[in-house]
């Protein structure tokens, strides 16, 4: 029994010499963060080398270890992929941006506008919490939409869109109202 037991004390011995030290150092009170940009503006590029989105906001986080952006009232540009065509631009409440700058999320009410351009009408979308693909320009959201485009507006609860085919897709209760157009024939 006294052999035994000296074999576990040594063991237990080896073991706490070997094992690593932990740091045992807590964190108190919310995530810091990596860094705290004011009055900034933000490029994302495409693979392409060409511009994804631009935002503007007064304030960015990026906290550390998941290396993702926070942003508060972002003014936001999405531009065209195809020509012609116009930028989307608009503003949100809150932002955030992936850590690799492929995804944005744009949180509270969202404004978005685009205007006129070769025969196509201005249009505007104001809806909340909205996901962006800003390399893919697609949007999406589970909220209300109201859309308007020259004398059409509808009107759903979710929306998918490709900002660059224009084609856009209200999920659920849909209604629309199209007025004729006022121009002379």
């Amino acid at each position: 029994m006294v052999a035994l037991a000296l074999a576990i004390g040594v063991v237990q011995l080896l073991v706490w010499w070997l094992q690593p030290t932990r740091n045992n150092r807590m964190d108190a009170g919310p995530p810091r963060s990596g860094y705290t940009l004011h009055d900034f503006t933000l490029y994302g590029y495409g693979d392409n080398g060409k511009l994804s989105y631009r935002l503007q906001a007064p304030r960015l986080e990026r906290r550390e270890g998941d290396d993702s952006l926070y942003l508060n009232q972002p003014k936001f540009l999405l531009p065209p992929k195809r020509e012609p065509g116009e930028p989307w631009t608009g503003h949100s409440d809150y932002g955030w941006v992936s850590a690799k700058g492929d995804e944005l999320k744009l949180q509270g009410a969202v404004k978005m506008r685009r205007k006129a351009y070769a025969g196509t009408a201005a249009a505007s979308i104001d809806t909340s919490d909205v996901t962006a693909w800003p390399k893919k320009n697609k949007v999406q959201t589970d909220e209300h939409v109201v859309m308007h485009q020259g004398t059409a507006t509808m009107t759903g609860i979710g929306m998918r869109a490709d900002l660059d085919t224009k084609h856009m897709e209200l999920l659920n209760d849909f209604h629309g109202t199209f007025k004729p157009s006022t121009s002379k024939r």
